[in-house]
């Protein structure tokens, strides 16, 4: 739960920041007549990102057992993409976002577009609904009531600290929690990594396909299923959300796994570190 916690309040704190900068700049440049459009782009992206999600559930629902692994590590690895490029996208043009948001602004409010402004807020926001859904994704598919806990905790979470910033003038640092929380993204990422790993070794055994010695385990850890630091299990789980932490790993999903993060980690690392 920790994990889709963490992913959620991520996600949701950039959409709810991103909406805060909006309305602050309607508010301070005299146009509070138009900030009920900025709310009705805000509720459509949510509605479209939740409609996509369910879209990605049902599809889920009536493949053939052989390919719901496939579509598992396949919606694994897209999620390691984006939030990759997220990540890396947010460690290089962070800082500029209120600037260049507030110029696009701007430029739509000045041409007095209505729906100009309900689009952009629409766009913005759905990218982010769009990113947590896919992240989400793996998670729900193999446990739905927990992902969902962690995903609500986080949402308020994010709400809850990003109406602080908007209404009492909260002081953060946006740089360093940007950092902070990449690292954790990241080392999720390189999680599901490996796990999509495991989906795809899984699906090509089904059609009789062998890796060979990749397919083989790399190590074996003798854990019961029924321990609490089983990956299946509490204290397991939420080692195997943030770290990909599992009790038998193939060696391609180790060395995957291992690779992301030494290519990953070092690059965000040093790009928050130039700054």
């Amino acid at each position: 739960m920790l994990g889709q916690y963490l992913i959620t309040f991520r996600e949701s704190f950039e959409a709810a920041l991103i909406v805060s900068i909006m309305l602050s700049y309607i508010i301070r440049t005299r146009r509070r007549s138009l900030a009920r459009y900025i709310w009705y782009g805000t509720y459509l992206s949510i509605v479209a990102s939740l409609v996509i999600g369910l879209i990605l559930w049902l599809m889920y629902g009536v493949l053939p057992k052989t390919l719901q692994a496939l579509f598992e590590s396949f919606t694994a690895f897209i999620a390691v993409g984006v939030l990759s490029f997220m990540v890396y996208w947010m460690a290089i043009k962070g800082k500029r976002v209120r600037e260049e948001l507030e110029k696009r602004i701007e430029a739509v409010a000045t041409k007095g577009s209505i729906i100009g402004l309900a689009s952009m807020t629409f766009i913005v926001v759905f990218r982010e609904g769009l990113e947590t859904v896919l992240f989400l994704t793996p998670f729900f598919i193999n446990d739905a009531p927990v992902t969902i806990i962690g995903a609500v905790f986080g949402a308020i979470t994010a709400l809850t600290l990003s109406y602080c910033i908007f209404m009492a003038g909260v002081k953060i640092n946006l740089l360093n929690f940007f950092y902070f929380t990449s690292i954790l993204l990241i080392l999720i990422a390189g999680g599901l990594a490996g796990y999509g790993v495991h989906e795809l070794i899984e699906y090509h055994k089904e059609i009789g396909v062998n890796f060979g010695w990749l397919s083989e385990p790399a190590y074996t850890l003798n854990i019961p299923s029924n321990s609490l630091l089983h990956h299946k299990n509490l204290v397991g789980s939420i080692l195997a959300v943030m770290f990909g932490y599992t009790v038998s790993a193939e060696w391609l999903r180790l060395i995957v796994h291992l690779s992301y993060l030494v290519v990953a980690l070092p690059s965000v690392i040093l790009v928050y570190k130039k700054r």
